[in-house]
C-alpha cells in the first residue's frame, strides 16, 4: 500500500519532487505511520525501485524459460528485460524527469535493481555453464558485464532507436550476448 502510493507520486511529479507528506497522504496514513517502516523519503524510492525493476526482470526471466538452452534462455531474458523497462511508466518517468539521478548508479555505485539484475543473470550463467552452452570465465566478472550491457541498452533504447527498428536493435544486442557467451 505504501509502495503503491509512493509509485502514484513518482508518476505524477518524478522521484526528486515525491515527499514523505505526498506518499502519506496518498496512502491514506499519517507521517508518522511511513515513518516506522521508513526513514525518510529516499529509502521509500528506493524500496519502490527495487520492488518494481525486480519484478520486471523476473517477468523477463520468465519470458524467456521456454529456451532450450541456458544461455538462449538469458538471452531471451535479457532481450525481454530492456522491453519490459522501457515500456515501464515508472522507468520512464525517472529517465524522462529525474535522469541525473540515475548517474550515480552508472559511474560511483551498484543499487539494489542492479543487484538484482546481476543475481538472475549470474543465475543463467550457472545454468549455461551447466548446460554447457555457456562458456567458462570469471563468474561474477561475467555476470556483472552481461549486467552492465542490459543497463546501457534500458537506459539508451530510445535514443539509439530514434532512426532505426528497436526490434532490429534488439535483435542485434541478442546477437552480441550469444556471440560473447557462446563457449
Amino acid at each position: 500500500m505504501l509502495l503503491d502510493a509512493a509509485r502514484q507520486c513518482v508518476l505524477a511529479v518524478g522521484l526528486k519532487r515525491a515527499t514523505l507528506a505526498e506518499i502519506a497522504r496518498t496512502a491514506k496514513v499519517s507521517r508518522m505511520t511511513l515513518y516506522r517502516r521508513f526513514p525518510d523519503v529516499r529509502s521509500v524510492l528506493s524500496a519502490l525501485m527495487t520492488r518494481e525493476f525486480g519484478a520486471l526482470l523476473h517477468r523477463a526471466s520468465a519470458e524467456g524459460a521456454g529456451a532450450q538452452t541456458a544461455r538462449q534462455r538469458l538471452v531471451r531474458s535479457a532481450v525481454a528485460a530492456v522491453r519490459l523497462l522501457n515500456a515501464d511508466d515508472l522507468m520512464r518517468t525517472v529517465i524522462d524527469v529525474d535522469t541525473e539521478l540515475l548517474l550515480p548508479y552508472m559511474v560511483d555505485r551498484l543499487g539494489g535493481t542492479q543487484r538484482v539484475g546481476e543475481q538472475v543473470v549470474r543465475e543463467h550463467l550457472e545454468a549455461g555453464r551447466a548446460d554447457g552452452s555457456i562458456r567458462d570465465g570469471d563468474l561474477p566478472a561475467q555476470a556483472r558485464v552481461v549486467m552492465l550491457v542490459v543497463q546501457t541498452f534500458v537506459l539508451s533504447l530510445r535514443a539509439a532507436t530514434r532512426d532505426l527498428d528497436p526490434k532490429a536493435v534488439l535483435n542485434e544486442m541478442a546477437n552480441h550476448l550469444d556471440a560473447a557467451l557462446r563457449p
